[in-house]
């Protein structure tokens, strides 16, 4: 199944300014050296899916997993969702090259053990916001 690209209704959808979700893009854009915008994937059915981020060529696909405060063992399901997206969207995206998740420092830590292995091993490239930039998670190089 092929996805398009299609315009945004603004250029931020729902990331209002100064949200944590702008700021990780801006952020990550930044180290990645392309902007980044939240867009909607338009299905061959008609149906809609959004990525939290794609660069203007289409090549780099972004997910955020944006949670604060004390840690939740429920945050690795949502990392884990995000990669099994970020896979999806890489496969059904036609120019897409690269897949990212963006995570804050609190949901780092749903990436210990297999789950950081597998986002290697399958591709994904794992940064963690830490309220200002983006950085490598630590024991990653």
């Amino acid at each position: 199944m092929r996805l398009t690209v299609v315009d945004a209704p603004t250029e931020w959808s729902r990331f209002a300014e100064g949200s944590v979700e702008r700021r990780m893009l801006l952020a990550l854009g930044d180290r990645l050296g392309t902007a980044l915008r939240p867009k909607p994937l338009m299905l061959p059915d008609g149906s809609r899916v959004e990525v939290e981020g794609i660069d203007a060529s289409g090549r780099v696909l972004v997910q955020l997993v944006a949670n604060q405060g004390a840690y939740k063992p429920a945050y690795r399901n949502k990392v884990m969702a995000d990669m099994f997206k970020l896979l999806w969207l890489r496969n059904s995206v036609p120019t897409a090259e690269r897949t990212v998740l963006l995570v804050t420092g609190v949901t780092v830590q749903a990436l210990g053990g297999w789950v950081a292995r597998a986002a290697a091993d399958l591709g994904v490239e794992v940064y963690v916001f830490d309220g200002d930039t983006v950085v490598t998670p630590p024991g990653r190089t």
